[in-house]
């Protein structure tokens, strides 16, 4: 989350005087907590509060805040301060910025702030003596001490720069402010050179923590978010489905019910939830069926059937036959334990534990095989689990899911009718496994190259199968033998379908697995117990392909080829196979979740290079129109979220070559939009990154590229303010928007919130 500000909202220079009172006794609370008996706040209580990553900052502010210079902060010294940066105008905060700034100390003046001055800017209970702020330094920046606060300006944001590179800031944040070239700049001239800015003035804040600032109180609407027409409008197709399963489970109970309930009304519910379990039990294998849901995506049921939930409807209907199965079960023990009170010669046990003819079942075992199935059932759901399978214990779960095959075994025999139900998609069912084991073990393929990329990311180059034909965006299950035996894992394929030879996986070491394949390739030798000579073509155009895709074919430490056996099942759709039939399309990739987009923006690419035309008289170059009956694009905006700087190398040359190809093909065109952001670096309106933040925007305006990442598209400190860019999105007008993302839950969650509020289409990478 982001750091609390220590002033009003944007584009307000006072509060009320209710919210003043509130910040008053809000700061003078946090203050004692923090100050404990003496009533003084150190420096070293200064930094813990004020929560920054570097100490220059902070003994920055602690110095021009004690304003007697006793080493320590009052309580009165604090709210002196504060008010005036809370309250002050422009003029104000901006002083305060330069005395920041201007570190070399050479002469302490003191600019002294008038009764009159702070009772312009609203804070008449703070104004009996007057406020100062201490050590201003010589009341010029020379280009050592910007140089100093750029570099401090860098680390707080955790931006790792060479110092040419640093010079290079320096240079042109110092030229574009030293406006009558004095070799200083004055508080004048960055005033001037601020109001340049004016998005930064806006909102001109310390960032400090949250305890200077009362927590805002959150306004809930008055109605919930689900009985909001967005929210009817967004998950109509998902809601649709919904309803339609529960009625048809209703109908399914009252049904059976009714032809039994002359039986008694235990039996009446045994039966109508035997009914519905003989459905559901069915239907969890229809939910996997995921060939024949991949090819259903190219279907016009597509845009009907929320076939992208499929895995979430799975574990839905999971919990259900769970339910049933208890209700079902304990309504069978009620009827058993009142015959045998009935008859009193067998007792409840007997009912249970025995073959009974009559009971039902083959053989009378009803009873036998259906308190078996709750327990498989049972085992299933609870080895499911995200805390079993996240927590390194995969294989617990896939064997105890394994057992699906004797649940469906004993389903047959206990139920009398569950065959006329399973006929179908069972057999569907062994279709796809036996074509899924067939391709997986058909030989195999090879993993050629492997590159570790920063932060842990294992990008795997894989002998691409002679007839494995794929959408940009789908997915195959990998299994390597090296790493575990018997574990298969999906990943996105990065590369894209025009890439003939090979397919790319970008793994993220998140959990046990992809963490022992990381350590595997880390090795100094391989072992290559099955070695087998690569194909002549393969070896011949490996390394242009990586040169074709901009990838340095460098041997360093972490790149290195091989030739792992592994094998692959797949592929199967996802939700992103719908961009391509988008009007406007806005890809969101968080972290490693560029990977899905990292195939569709190649395959852009490699449909943009397929429609570039040239006149064989003047040798002059033009693109197609990009629409056709496979691609309805008018318009693409992709936004990468990432954490640091070290996560952007994992696709940088991709996308730098991406934007070549565009200025090439379409000078000055907007078709496809990039705009990234960094999240650990401060926002331009926070003290501690203005200068940083002026002279990156001025180093890129004059060189055309990021010092960041070096693409042309400038790299945004902070998190995206997603109304302001749906807000920007929906004023373009290029047809209808479709959002796809992939990326964490929680983020997920609050795009899909805004998405409802502007009347976007959702879509969410699901496994």
């Amino acid at each position: 989350a982001a750091r609390p500000a220590l002033c009003p909202p944007a584009g307000s220079h006072t509060m009320s005087a209710a919210e003043d009172a509130e910040w008053l006794r809000w700061v003078t609370k946090q203050f004692e907590s923090i100050a404990g008996e003496d009533k003084e706040i150190d420096l070293e209580e200064f930094k813990t509060a004020l929560q920054v990553k570097e100490s220059f900052f902070a003994e920055r502010f602690f110095a021009l805040f004690d304003s007697d210079r006793s080493g320590t902060i009052s309580l009165e010294e604090l709210l002196e301060a504060l008010s005036l940066l809370v309250h002050g105008n422009e003029t104000d905060k901006l002083r305060f910025l330069f005395q920041v700034y201007d570190v070399d100390g050479k002469k302490m003046k003191n600019r002294l702030i008038s009764f009159g001055a702070l009772r312009r800017i609203g804070a008449p209970a703070l104004t009996r003596r007057g406020t100062r702020w201490p050590r201003a330094g010589s009341g010029s920046i020379d280009p050592d001490e910007l140089r100093v606060v750029l570099r401090w300006c860098l680390r707080e944001s955790a931006i790792a720069l060479p110092e040419e590179r640093l010079a290079d800031l320096t240079l042109a944040l110092f030229e574009a402010a030293d406006k009558d070239h004095s070799g200083s700049i004055t508080f004048e001239e960055l005033r001037e050179e601020l109001e340049g800015f004016p998005e930064v003035m806006e909102n001109l804040t310390i960032s400090a923590a949250s305890w200077l600032k009362p927590p805002q109180t959150t306004q809930r609407s008055c109605r919930p978010r689900y009985l909001t027409w967005a929210y009817w409008h967004n998950h109509r197709s998902k809601l649709a489905f919904l309803g339609g399963y529960a009625i048809l489970n209703l109908l399914l109970f009252a049904l059976a019910a009714l032809r039994h309930a002359g039986l008694g009304g235990w039996v009446a519910v045994a039966r109508g939830c035997g009914q519905c379990l003989n459905f559901n039990c069915t239907f969890l294998a229809v939910l996997m069926l995921r060939r024949c849901l991949t090819w259903l995506r190219a279907t016009p049921i597509a845009k009907v059937l929320p076939l992208d939930q499929h895995v979430v409807f799975h574990q839905l209907v999971g919990y259900v036959v769970l339910a049933l199965a208890a209700v079902h079960t304990g309504a069978h023990v009620t009827n058993f334990s009142r015959l045998a009170r009935q008859d009193g010669r067998h007792a409840l046990t007997e009912y249970l534990l025995s073959a009974r003819p009559g009971v039902g079942g083959l053989g009378g075992t009803a009873s036998q095989t259906g308190l078996a199935l709750l327990g498989l059932l049972a085992a299933m759901l609870a080895f499911s689990s995200p805390c079993v399978r996240r927590s390194g214990h995969f294989e617990v779960f896939y064997w105890t899911h394994l057992s699906y095959i004797f649940v469906w075994t004993l389903l047959i025999l206990h139920g009398p009718h569950f065959w006329k139900w399973f006929v179908v998609p069972g057999c569907l069912f062994v279709l796809e496994k036996a074509v899924g084991l067939a391709w997986r073990r058909a030989g195999g393929v090879r993993i050629v190259e492997v590159n570790l990329l920063p932060s842990k990311v294992t990008h795997l180059v894989i002998e691409r199968p002679q007839f494995f034909h794929y959408k940009p965006g789908d997915y195959v299950y990998l299994n390597i033998p090296a790493i575990a035996t018997y574990e298969w894992h999906p990943f996105t394929i990065s590369s894209a379908p025009e890439q003939q030879e090979t397919l790319w996986l970008h793994i993220r070491s998140l959990g046990q697995w992809t963490n022992k394949l990381y350590e595997y390739f880390q090795q100094p030798e391989l072992p290559s117990p099955e070695s087998k000579p690569l194909s002549r073509s393969l070896k011949e155009k490996r390394c242009r392909r990586w040169a074709q895709v901009g990838v340095s074919t460098g041997l360093g430490e972490t790149h290195r080829l091989c030739s792992i056996k592994c094998y692959i099942d797949g592929p199967y759709g996802t939700p992103t196979r719908r961009i391509f039939t988008s009007e406007h399309a806005v890809l969101i990739g968080a972290g490693i979740g560029i990977t899905p987009f990292a195939s569709i923006l190649q395959s852009i690419m490699y449909r943009y290079r397929r429609r570039k035309q040239s006149c064989p008289s003047c040798h002059h170059s033009w693109c197609e129109n990009l629409q056709d009956e496979e691609m309805t694009l008018r318009k693409v905006d992709f936004i990468w979220i990432n954490r640091d700087q070290k996560h952007f190398e994992w696709f940088i040359s991709l996308l730098t070559k991406l934007e070549m190809e565009q200025a090439e093909q379409e000078p000055g065109g907007r078709f496809l939009e990039m705009h990234m952001y960094m999240t650990s670096a401060l926002s331009k309106n926070d003290m501690k990154a203005i200068g940083l933040q002026m002279a990156l925007d001025l180093l890129a305006t004059k060189e055309q590229r990021d010092s960041i990442t070096g693409l042309r598209t400038r790299t945004q400190p902070g998190r995206p303010d997603w109304s302001k860019v749906f807000g920007k999105v929906a004023e373009e007008k290029k047809g209808k928007v479709q959002v796809f993302f992939c990326g964490s839950p929680a983020l997920a969650k609050v795009i899909r919130a805004h998405c409802e509020h502007f009347g976007f289409c959702f879509f969410k990478e699901n496994f």
